[in-house]
């Protein structure tokens, strides 16, 4: 037998071995956007941050460009997007909060430490809006035009960088 027939099922395993570790050492994107961008909001209710409560249609709360926010009082990034959020809003951005999968005593305390950019705030309890407007975790941000219509997505937390790109976004939604 020659010693290339012999050495063939080595060189075999070592090519499938290195394809396997060259791709795990570079994996696929994994940012989800989502298919929403350039169509209306989906017509999903947020529930109510009281429990006696009744939920909220998400698109009654767009009147006006405006800026969505999915966060949550266990989501370490949303903490340090707070202030962000803050001066977005000093900057006269409307932002409407969507607590997900929170409990109300843990985003009132959030609230209390962090402050409160929202001019409404609706809660999530099991990512059923999040999943509607396929969004893929928090904190994650869209702005939506006076019509309903989504026209950006931000996946991530905002960072300051990002503060003119969506205060522009907000100003095209108009």
């Amino acid at each position: 037998m020659s010693r290339a027939v012999r050495f063939a099922p080595l060189v075999l395993l070592l090519t499938i071995v290195g394809a396997l570790v060259w791709r795990l050492a570079t994996p696929a994107d994994t940012v989800v956007a989502s298919k929403l961008v350039g169509k209306p909001l989906p017509q999903v209710a947020l529930g109510p941050l009281a429990i006696e409560g009744q939920p909220v249609p998400l698109r009654s709360l767009i009147r006006q460009p405006t800026v969505v926010n999915f966060f949550a009082s266990w989501c370490v990034p949303c903490i340090a997007e707070a202030p962000l959020l803050s001066e977005m809003k000093r900057r006269g951005a409307p932002i409407v909060g969507i607590a997900v999968r929170d409990r109300p005593d843990d985003l009132a305390a959030f609230l209390a430490r962090y402050g409160n950019p929202f001019t409404a705030i609706g809660t999530d309890p099991q990512s059923d809006v999040q999943i509607a407007l396929g969004s893929s975790g928090v904190p994650e941000t869209f702005v939506v035009d006076g019509q309903g219509v989504i026209r950006y997505q931000h996946i991530g937390p905002i960072e300051p960088d990002d503060l003119p790109m969506l205060m522009n976004k907000l100003e095209q939604a108009r």
